[in-house]
């Protein structure tokens, strides 16, 4: 029997049901396999009055410290933080969790601590797991790599939770070398590539999908934050130079009063949907002639494989794993990060669409069934060398 604690940060809850949608899909299918059993601690980051009182903070309190969550047991414990002090969060997350897994283990003893996101949960999961005497894994997904480890007190903290872990997981093959360049031991670092529902994200009647959202013509569809790193702006610059497409965005952030004011001029040719339900997703992506996604730093995006696998083939930049999803001309095109070649790339595949069970070929591999398997091997393998 495996038993394992995953740590979150990232993890759904009701006042936020689409954040890391990936980690909870992931830790269900680890769940279900026999022999194994999790339970997960999702910290909730709260800092001291007057500042809890902030409605970024204050709507935080209404979160249950315990629930059953689509049948996981989940805790969701408070912690410290300062806003723009960074170097202490972690220390004070494992400051304030470690009562809570010493009183989890009198009834749950988990072998293994599996940590979601290298920033603050990484070096969190280090110190606890250094108290409790269980080995440790942590797993790099993008921003926490190639934006966290820039923060000042903050890098040397990644690289020390890198070196100490029993084990390491990268979304990508790109993502594992940027780790081995940081100084974490290439030897430790497994490539865990992420997972698609393949039966939910499936090709359907494109022109009746996009009947059914009002669409005529071409579609492109971008999803994900609206934040810089992301260029959605560079989406609506491609909108500007394909006049019989419409685009929508799928996603919130800071980045929409800029887009609302670039995309005035477009009229009802770009959408901002904002924050949609995952499951709404598929039908989005389904009917897009495209997904465009011009992020300039990326593990390797969910959302790349989730329009794979409903057939739509995807425009991206060469950032992290892009390579190693866009594998095949049926898959997409790999443009510079500027407008002019991100529009010429959308226009060659909506010219000449790959046919879309060509493209559903290339998400083959993703499966959550795959990833599960492999995480499982992972912990086990940690626990027998601990």
């Amino acid at each position: 029997m495996l038993r394992m604690l995953t740590l979150s940060t990232l993890f759904p809850n009701a006042l936020q049901p689409t954040l890391g949608v990936f980690v909870e899909r992931q830790t269900l299918g680890l769940a279900a396999r026999d022999g194994v059993e999790v339970e997960v601690v999702s910290p909730v980051g709260m800092p001291p009055w007057p500042l809890s009182l902030h409605p970024h903070y204050r709507r935080r309190e209404a979160l249950p410290e315990r629930e059953i969550w689509k049948g996981l047991n989940v805790h969701r414990p408070r912690f410290p933080v300062l806003p723009r002090v960074d170097a202490l969060s972690a220390r004070a997350m494992a400051g304030a969790l470690l009562p809570l897994l010493r009183d989890i283990r009198r009834r749950f003893e988990f072998d293994v601590i599996d940590a979601e996101f290298f920033w603050p949960d990484g070096p969190a999961a280090m110190r606890l797991a250094r108290a409790l005497g269980v080995p440790f894994s942590v797993k790099a997904r993008g921003s926490d790599i190639h934006q966290w480890t820039r923060r000042r007190g903050v890098g040397g903290q990644i690289l020390r939770a890198g070196t100490e872990a029993g084990g390491l997981l990268a979304v990508s093959a790109a993502m594992k070398a940027d780790m081995v360049r940081l100084g974490m031991p290439e030897e430790r670092i497994a490539v865990h590539y992420t997972g698609v529902d393949q039966e939910r994200f499936h090709p359907v009647d494109r022109a009746a999908a996009k009947a059914a959202l009002g669409v005529d013509g071409p579609l492109i569809v971008t999803a994900g934050a609206l934040l810089p790193r992301k260029q959605p702006l560079l989406s609506v610059a491609v909108a500007e130079r394909i006049p019989e497409a419409t685009l929508i965005l799928v996603g919130e952030g800071p980045e929409r009063g800029a887009l609302e004011a670039m995309a005035a001029p477009l009229g009802g040719r770009v959408r901002l949907l904002g924050n949609r339900p995952h499951e709404e997703l598929p039908a989005y992506l389904a009917a897009a002639d495209v997904l465009l996604h011009p992020s300039t730093a990326e593990g390797l995006a969910n959302v790349w494989v989730e329009a794979l696998a409903c057939g739509t083939p995807i425009v991206i930049t060469g950032a992290g794993g892009a390579r190693e999803v866009v594998d095949r001309p049926e898959a997409g095109r790999i443009a510079a990060p500027e407008a002019d070649a991100l529009a010429a790339a959308v226009r060659e595949l909506v010219a000449s669409p790959p046919p879309q069970e060509k493209v559903r070929e290339a998400a083959s591999r993703f499966t959550w069934e795959r990833n599960s398997e492999t995480l499982a091997e992972h912990l086990a393998g940690l626990v027998k060398r601990h």
